[in-house]
């Protein structure tokens, strides 16, 4: 097991590690240019060559799985939040004046907003990816190929979309028509269908081998990315809010995965799949959602960064009990 852990770390603290090394260097508006070239080019491009291998025949059962954590995480970050707020109300002083109150409550949307998507959405398409080819035979590859399409069309340029513009603090009138735009522009999904249609088509080996490799430079890229922002990470206070959502992220939600599976007699490296994909750390994507959206930038880049440290604390947990 220890051979596979050093094998899954590698790459992430190569390439993180780069990040950070030169982060004191890097002009802000890189982060900027870097996050919607991986939006608008890099991610449509991973999508594109992952739809055009994803094995379909399984039926429902992956996508359907892949939904239901998203589901599962989102009711838990609305109960916990819940709780929070809660928690919160009963060491409120009982005068505090009306128009404080009124002065956080956009930003209080926006962390709620951000709150949800640090907890739902997984880095399945770049930490994923690499854990499951580093951890996991070539045989079951499909099983997460076919867990982070679903998640990234669903979740990360679905559900993620709607939740970004719903809570952002950019939008104050908010209309259906409004995140159904938002929706329907989003390149990966068109990358998405164009991949799925194009299946049967066979390019030639070098074109083949040249989006393959491409990929594997994107992956490289939103790592040094993530290197980047944690030196954007700022305020005590939202690193204790994104620990909270960081606990979900990468140990809750993949353990109920796990005893899930197991309940339902998925066993061995099918059920380490969905544990891993479950328990990615929160997703870059997350990141340039914030910039389009004017989220909490701060809590979500909190998030990713503990949510890195999480999985390398979880991640010879999983192998031991899931493996």
């Amino acid at each position: 097991m220890i051979d596979s852990l050093i094998h899954a770390y590698t790459p992430f603290l190569i390439w993180v590690g780069i990040g950070l090394l030169i982060s004191k260097f890097t002009p802000d508006k890189i982060f900027k240019w870097l996050g919607n070239g991986l939006y608008w080019v890099g991610v449509p491009l991973q999508i594109l060559v992952l739809a055009r291998h994803t094995d379909l025949s399984h039926g429902v059962l992956i996508p359907g799985v892949a939904i239901g954590v998203l589901l599962l995480s989102l009711v838990l970050a609305l109960c916990i939040w819940q709780g929070l707020q809660w928690f919160k109300s009963q060491q409120q002083q009982p005068d505090v004046a009306n128009s404080e109150l009124a002065i956080d409550i956009p930003f209080m949307r926006a962390s709620l907003g951000s709150f949800i998507l640090a907890t739902i959405l997984g880095n399945t398409g770049f930490v994923g990816l690499t854990l499951t080819q580093v951890l996991t035979s070539p045989t079951n590859n499909d099983w997460a190929v076919l867990f982070s399409v679903t998640n990234n069309v669903v979740g990360t340029y679905g559900i993620a979309v709607l939740i970004a513009s719903y809570f952002g603090k950019s939008h104050t009138d908010n209309h259906w028509w409004i995140q159904l735009r938002d929706l329907i522009t989003v390149p990966s999904l068109w990358t998405f269908f164009l991949g799925l249609s194009t299946q049967f088509i066979e390019l030639p080996a070098i074109v083949e081998s040249g989006l393959e490799q491409a990929v594997w430079v994107v992956i490289a890229l939103a790592l040094v990315l993530v290197g980047l922002r944690l030196r954007t990470i700022t305020g005590w206070k939202s690193l204790k809010i994104a620990s909270v959502a960081s606990v979900l992220k990468v140990f809750i939600v993949p353990i109920l995965v796990g005893l899930g599976a197991t309940f339902l007699g998925v066993t061995g490296e099918h059920r380490l799949i969905l544990v891993l994909m479950s328990g990615t750390p929160t997703g870059l994507s997350v990141l340039i959602l914030a910039e389009v959206y004017d989220l909490d930038r701060n809590l979500l880049a909190s998030s990713i960064a503990l949510t890195f440290v999480g999985l390398f604390i979880a991640l010879p947990f999983w192998l031991a009990w899931f493996g």
